[in-house]
């Protein structure tokens, strides 16, 4: 996927951030059979532990989604988990990232976001890692990437194997001269996976020139799908990949 030549708009790969968010609750088998009633080439989803120790697909750290403003994801086990979100309907129950990966690598390509933030032990990091990269298996011909907006976890991750494509999520307030230092430190990285907003020649031109993959999130209005479509990315995420998908194919 990555290289040194310009892309044109139809070689770029929509991604259903969270399978289609807007039909179906976020990260939940609904949402990415949604999502696959499109000609999407892939799904982004969000990876997290349970209190027990089991990868499960849930986004924020909170549980406000369901009513749990004060409870976090990680103060359940699994199977209190599953009895807590949408019981009642198995298309739209937690899912853990073993089910997930059974259900739709053969279906379509997969970024999986390890979601590794501060408040989380780092043996909790590594171990979801661990996890995540031995559920995956090998990804030779990158169609499972596997990201973060943890810097030190994909240091990790490439130690654990040195073979699997990681993508380092980018901040907002973060810069082309950050990327062009990070390549002098950590060029094992697949690519970057920046905001929109932040993202311009210059950027694209940069990444081209060290053969990184580009994705950009989260690509939602006309006017930010068509930049990253001009601009020429290889994965642009949205949370409306139908739109994306129209504007792609005119």
């Amino acid at each position: 996927m990555p290289g040194k030549t310009r892309h044109s708009p139809e070689n770029c790969l929509v991604f259903a951030h969270r399978g289609a968010n807007t039909e179906a609750l976020e990260n939940t088998r609904n949402a990415f059979d949604k999502a696959l009633g499109y000609a999407i080439d892939g799904i982004e989803t969000d990876v997290q532990l349970s209190r027990d120790e089991i990868a499960v697909l849930w986004h924020d750290r909170f549980l406000d989604r369901i009513g749990l403003s004060d409870k976090h994801i990680d103060d359940f086990d699994f199977h209190q988990l599953k009895a807590l979100i949408n019981p009642e309907s198995e298309s739209e129950g937690i899912m853990t990232l073993q089910e997930f990966l059974v259900a739709y690598r053969e279906r379509c390509r997969l970024l999986l976001e390890i979601k590794n933030r501060d408040w989380e032990p780092v043996s909790r990091h590594e171990l979801k890692i661990r996890q995540t990269l031995d559920l995956a298996g090998q990804s030779s011909d990158q169609r499972i990437i596997v990201s973060s907006f943890n810097l030190p976890s994909l240091v990790y991750a490439h130690r654990y194997n040195p073979a699997f494509p990681l993508v380092y999520n980018f901040e907002a307030t973060q810069t082309i001269a950050d990327a062009r230092k990070l390549f002098h430190t950590h060029f094992f990285l697949y690519g970057l996976c920046l905001p929109i907003a932040s993202v311009n020649q210059a950027f694209i031109d940069l990444l081209r020139e060290q053969q990184k993959c580009i994705a950009v999130y989260t690509c939602n209005s006309d006017s930010e799908i068509n930049k990253a479509l001009q601009l020429g990315v290889d994965i642009l995420i949205s949370d409306l990949p139908h739109k994306a998908l129209i504007l792609r194919d005119q």
